[in-house]
């Protein structure tokens, strides 16, 4: 439970008027000895005011960037706009000396719009292949595998066909760097 500044002074001034021994009279109130003490010390060396309740978060956060920094970085990106965030943030790191991260970079300029789209165009994969084969040999599919037999050891497995599907090869080796294809 939470008391008050007010309830706190009252708390210590029934204990020091009491007849009986401060820890009796704690014991009746349901306060612990360590918190009156704790509050005792704050009123001794603070008086009343000191026993109002101050929050337990510091004033500021210990990896915050500053707002004079942010200021910068976001005047070097409207200096720099064909920049990018990472580019920005080593660029900021070596002109101040002050080091931003490229994720905090990237952050800061999402807040203030200022991130814009690639200027370059992804290309996604094909439903199909774009030229058809239309005989064998034109389209060749591979693949390898790394394989461990129990009781062997490691082997590859490559599988070699051809698009067409007339033509199947395939091979194996106990070593890595040969190649057995029969």
């Amino acid at each position: 439970m939470r008391y008050t500044a007010l309830e706190k002074l009252e708390i210590i001034r029934l204990v020091e008027q009491s007849v009986l021994p401060a820890r009796k009279v704690l014991d009746r109130i349901g306060i612990p000895r360590s918190t009156f003490h704790r509050w005792y010390d704050l009123y001794r060396n603070g008086g009343a005011e000191a026993l109002t309740d101050r929050p337990s978060r510091p004033n500021r956060t210990w990896n915050r960037i500053a707002y004079d920094v942010r200021a910068q970085v976001i005047d070097l990106a409207l200096e720099a706009p064909e920049l990018s965030p990472r580019e920005i943030a080593v660029r900021f790191t070596d002109e101040q000396g002050y080091f931003v991260s490229e994720s905090s970079v990237y952050r800061l300029l999402k807040t203030h719009d200022l991130i814009t789209s690639p200027q370059f165009i992804v290309i996604k994969a094909a439903e199909n292949f774009h030229t058809k084969t239309t005989a064998t040999n034109q389209l060749w599919q591979t693949d390898f595998t790394y394989l461990k037999v129990i009781g062997w050891g490691w082997f590859y497995l490559s599988t070699i066909l051809d698009d067409t599907g007339v033509r199947a090869r395939s091979g194996h080796s106990k070593t890595p760097t040969a190649t057995a294809l029969r």
